[in-house]
């Protein structure tokens, strides 16, 4: 008994010689690999202002280029970019590539989940279960017949990227990546946000997903968030605010 008080006494002693000294114990070191992740009608080239500020700012950017062929194949495509890090990352996805983020943001070294404008699907649940609960603004999203999907490019600008000059959101349109259309009814099998920290932006003027659902997505998750009036491609037309939270995220505790 008088050992372990004796121990006691110096365990304290220690401690408030330590306080006197100024010393405190490490704060972890904020996560410097960023991993983005783009959604449908669109392609990785998009993250660039984001990428750019990013980049000045002293992180490592990674960007995902999806094939967009099926669900599967997109997470592996985001993975693999994952795996390829030295560190732990932060992973951000717009649209569709929120779900994307939800499956692949398991992986061990995933720090923290950033979603743009995008789906944030629960366990056993996909894209299109989430966007039949309150459905998007645009009638524009047509399919073709051997099962990929497109946005008429007469409504891109208005219901897409109604914040971008006509002309880049023309070109947008004309290059758009088409993704299968069964990626967006696979479900989830293991929400990574429920056991790692989110942060969202809900773009107010969104016409390609419903900024109600982007709320309520983002009060289920319990994801800190910012609302910016902007279109669906709030990353594109206001990419410092976009990029903040990312950092906020970056510089978060895990």
């Amino acid at each position: 008994m008088k050992t372990a008080s004796r121990i006691s006494r110096i365990a304290a002693a220690l401690a408030l010689s330590l306080t006197a000294l100024g010393v405190q114990a490490a704060s972890p070191a904020p996560v410097r690999n960023i991993v983005l992740v783009h959604g449908y009608f669109a392609d990785g080239s998009g993250w660039r202002a984001v990428s750019d500020i990013l980049t000045h700012d002293g992180y490592k950017v990674s960007v995902v280029q999806e094939p967009e062929t099926s669900f599967e194949d997109d997470v592996k495509a985001t993975t693999r970019v994952i795996d390829a890090q030295d560190g732990p990352s932060i992973l951000v996805g717009h649209s569709y590539g929120g779900a994307v983020i939800t499956q692949a943001g398991n992986d061990p070294k995933v720090a923290a989940l950033v979603y743009v404008a995008a789906f944030q699907p629960d366990t056993g649940e996909s894209a299109m279960v989430l966007n039949n609960k309150m459905p998007s603004a645009t009638k524009a999203i047509k399919a073709t017949a051997d099962g990929y999907l497109y946005l008429d490019p007469a409504h891109f600008h208005a219901d897409f990227a109604a914040d971008l000059p006509a002309d880049e959101a023309n070109f947008m349109a004309l290059s758009q990546v088409m993704p299968a259309a069964k990626s967006f009814g696979t479900p989830i099998t293991a929400a990574a946000w429920r056991t790692k920290p989110s942060f969202a932006v809900v773009a107010t003027q969104d016409r390609a997903i419903n900024p109600d659902l982007e709320r309520f997505m983002t009060k289920r998750a319990g994801s800190k968030t910012v609302e910016i009036k902007a279109s669906h491609v709030v990353y594109i037309s206001h990419p410092h605010e976009v990029a903040k939270l990312i950092e906020q995220a970056a510089g978060a505790k895990q």
